[in-house]
């Protein structure tokens, strides 16, 4: 049978409210008279009533998030973040992916909502005046990370723009003189909502213009980025850097790279963004840019939960920064 709250308080011979604020750490109460009600709850294994506690708040203590997968390892770490923080919260967390798909998307918040979430962390791809309706409507708050929608929402990211114009000079310094620059979601930029992506670019465009750069930078949109990429003269032309929007699109650079015998950094240079965990097996080093991608998803719940409690929307800081130089330049 359950141990209840009340049954607690009458084993110990306190109020309810004085076992309430025991188990949920609050003010208010005795030092000796807590550690007495968490070693009885201990020895009784009390186990809070979460279906009794949403009751009495009116929610469900769930939160729902939707990425794009979970391939990309900074997704991945983006969602340990979020988990971690929902649960030292009391929250639960309902994780659907999109595929970068538009309509899937819209699916999957109607199916959130369905499922009584209290609020949403979207790392989302749709955009505009109609969508944005559409999320009022849902009466829910919902925190973008990533993909910036207007200011009607928080928002929690860092300045990609700036990241990126940084690690393009970067490479400028260390002598290149031609700047390949990879990025596949780049060929949607006019469907869907890739904002992170368009920072970039604008960064690295920005830093070739400051530089003065005599090569204009080729930028590489196609889905088959490394068949393009072949096509192109990376030996024998201007001492080139590839840079791409993401680490993954490096390491599969690098790999393509060693296997026609170019040297990195000796014949071309490579860079990528994010810092993903698994660049630490990766050899040479990779050069990236580096961010808290975990506390992404950690800031996302606190502001989430924030406006939970208070009603009211979050401003929060971009995050910082840095360029992590690896010998692949």
């Amino acid at each position: 049978m359950r141990v209840t709250i009340k049954d607690l308080s009458e084993i110990c011979g306190v109020s309810p409210g004085t076992v309430d604020r025991a188990l949920n750490n609050r003010p208010g109460i005795n030092p000796k008279t807590k550690a007495k009600i968490l070693e009885i709850a201990r020895k009784l294994n009390y186990r809070p009533d979460h279906r009794a506690q949403s009751l009495a708040k009116g929610r469900t203590m769930t939160l729902g998030v939707i990425l794009f997968d979970l391939r990309n390892r900074s997704f991945a770490q983006m969602m340990n973040g979020i988990e971690r923080k929902a649960r030292q919260l009391g929250y639960f967390v309902d994780l659907a992916l999109s595929g970068k798909d538009p309509e899937t998307e819209i699916r999957l918040i109607d199916r959130l909502v369905q499922r009584n979430v209290d609020g949403l962390i979207l790392f989302t791809v749709n955009k505009g005046e109609q969508f944005e309706q559409y999320l009022e409507n849902l009466g829910l708050p919902v925190v973008a990370i990533c993909n910036r929608l207007s200011d009607r929402w928080s928002y929690v990211g860092i300045d990609d723009r700036q990241a990126m114009k940084d690690a393009v000079f970067h490479a400028i310094a260390k002598g290149y003189e031609r700047i390949v620059y990879i990025c596949p979601p780049l060929a949607k930029r006019q469907t869907v909502n890739i904002y992170t992506q368009e920072e970039r670019l604008q960064g690295l465009l920005a830093a070739c213009r400051e530089a003065k750069l005599r090569h204009e930078p080729v930028i590489v949109t196609e889905k088959n980025y490394l068949e393009s990429l072949q096509r192109l003269d990376l030996v024998g032309g201007p001492r080139t850097a590839i840079v791409c929007s993401t680490d993954y699109y490096a390491l599969e650079v690098m790999k393509m790279l060693q296997h026609h015998r170019i040297d990195i950094p000796g014949d071309v240079g490579l860079m990528g963004f994010d810092n993903i965990d698994v660049l630490k097996y990766v050899t040479p080093t990779l050069t990236t840019v580096e961010y808290a991608v975990e506390e992404i998803g950690e800031r996302a719940v606190e502001c989430l939960v924030s406006e939970l409690e208070t009603g009211r929307r979050q401003a929060v800081p971009l995050l910082k920064y840095r360029v992590i130089s690896g010998n692949s330049l």
